[in-house]
Parts: structure tokens; C-alpha cells; sequence
């Protein structure tokens, strides 16, 4: 289901970390971060209610499809996104996702290197495994296990487009509601179970990194609960 497109006050009240650099916001899911090219909601023509004194609105550093939940990084000036820039093109930005997905590795911990390249010229954002594509590597590990479903902790240590939904799902245990690499339907729940978890920057040499974490958003609680999430430990970034 699409999300409407939020208000002053509801996109204000998603921001988790500000300061004269950077804005972190927990994206809803279910919208796009850009207008597509039929129109419709998208988070940018939110962002005018983000300003917060600056004269321009903050700019998108990186970013999320449009079904992932969770932390997203704005650049509040010009310089600043060109350093969050630098530092998402260099990795020096780490990023923690959780997911649910079917079945799930029997290790309690491992690494998926797959590279990967475009699926065809129609479909421009999708991935595909392809031994000539793009190194492409994630670490993952086993947070819980239930009714069939594992939730992972994936930690992408390349950035390339869709990698945790395709190293998934190359893996045998496609991420729940996926409707691109997994068996989520095309329309209707459930949706896809990815959530950007935490995210740290560091952007200030003199000061420590900083460290984001999104709460888990409510169509995750049920399938994460059957992993053995305890949701009153939400605020926990260790739970």
C-alpha cells in the first residue's frame, strides 16, 4: 500500500538525529524518496519542512527503495553533502539493516560475496547475480529464528542498488514481501520486511562518529516477534 505524502508536522516529527551538518529521518515505508514519473507522494516534497532556519531545504545523501524502512541521511548545506557523499562512496559510512526472510542460513553468522549487474535494459534498477558484474559483498547474522522465518541483522559493505534483496534471495532465503527477487505479492501484504536498523557517520574528524537508530516500524512487530524480538527492548539498539 502507498503512502500518502507526509505533512510539515508528521515528516518533522521522523527526524532522529539533527545537527548543523545532517539530518537522520526514519522513512516510512512504502514511498518513493524521488517524484517518479507519473507523480504521486514522495519524501523530497517533504523536505521544505526540514529546513530548520537554513535557507534551502536538505538534499538526499543516499538512498532507500521505496518499500525500505528506516534511517536516512540528509545533507543540511551544500559542503556537507559532498562529504556525505565522499564518505557513502568510500564506505566509510556503516550501515546495519534487519530483515526477515524465509527460511534463513543454518549458520549463525557468514558473508555473501555475489556480483552483480543489470537485469536488462527494460527494468533499469534491477540486479541480477552475474559473475561480470559489480563486486558486491554483505555480512550478515543470525538475530533470531521462528515459524520458519529468520530475522538477520545485514551489515552491506559495497552499496550497490537492491544488494541486500538480491544477495538474499540468491542465497535461498529471499526477504519476506519481496515482490521483485522473493515471492512477496505484486500488491498487499505482506510488504518487504527490510529495515535500515542503524546507521554511523562520521563526518566530524573531532568528534566521535554518529550513530542513528530507526525504530522498528509496526508491519515488521509481528514476524519479528515470532523470531523472538522482545519490542520492549525497542529502544535498545542492542534488542
Amino acid at each position: 500500500m502507498d503512502t500518502p505524502q507526509p505533512t510539515p508536522e508528521q515528516i518533522q516529527a521522523r527526524v532522529l538525529h539533527r545537527d548543523g551538518l545532517m539530518l537522520v529521518i526514519d522513512k516510512p515505508a512504502g514511498i518513493p524518496v524521488h517524484r517518479g514519473p507519473k507523480g504521486g507522494a514522495n519524501l523530497e516534497a517533504s523536505f521544505d519542512a526540514l529546513r530548520f532556519g537554513l535557507p534551502r531545504p536538505p538534499v538526499l545523501a543516499h538512498r532507500l527503495d521505496r518499500d525500505t524502512s528506516g534511517c536516512l541521511v540528509l545533507g543540511r548545506h551544500r559542503k556537507a553533502t559532498a562529504s556525505l557523499g565522499l564518505l557513502f562512496k568510500h564506505s566509510k559510512i556503516s550501515k546495519t539493516y534487519w530483515a526477515v526472510v524465509e527460511d534463513g542460513p543454518v549458520e549463525a553468522e557468514g558473508e555473501i560475496n555475489i556480483p552483480l549487474g543489470r537485469l536488462n535494459e527494460e527494468r533499469g534498477w534491477w540486479q541480477k547475480p552475474d559473475p561480470d558484474g559489480l563486486p558486491s559483498q554483505t555480512t550478515w547474522k543470525v538475530m533470531g529464528r521462528g515459524n520458519g522465518l529468520t530475522w538477520l541483522a545485514l551489515e552491506p559493505i559495497t552499496g550497490r542498488t537492491h544488494q541486500l534483496r538480491v544477495h538474499c534471495a540468491a542465497m535461498g532465503w529471499p526477504i519476506v514481501g519481496d515482490n521483485i527477487y522473493g515471492n512477496g505479492p505484486r500488491f498487499g501484504e505482506p510488504s518487504l520486511h527490510l529495515h535500515a536498523r542503524e546507521i554511523v557517520v562520521p563526518l566530524s574528524k573531532n568528534k566521535p562518529p554518529v550513530c542513528v537508530t530507526a525504530p522498528v516500524p509496526d508491519h515488521l512487530h509481528e514476524r519479528m516477534l515470532a523470531c523472538g524480538w522482545n519490542a520492549n527492548e525497542a529502544l535498545d539498539p542492542s534488542a
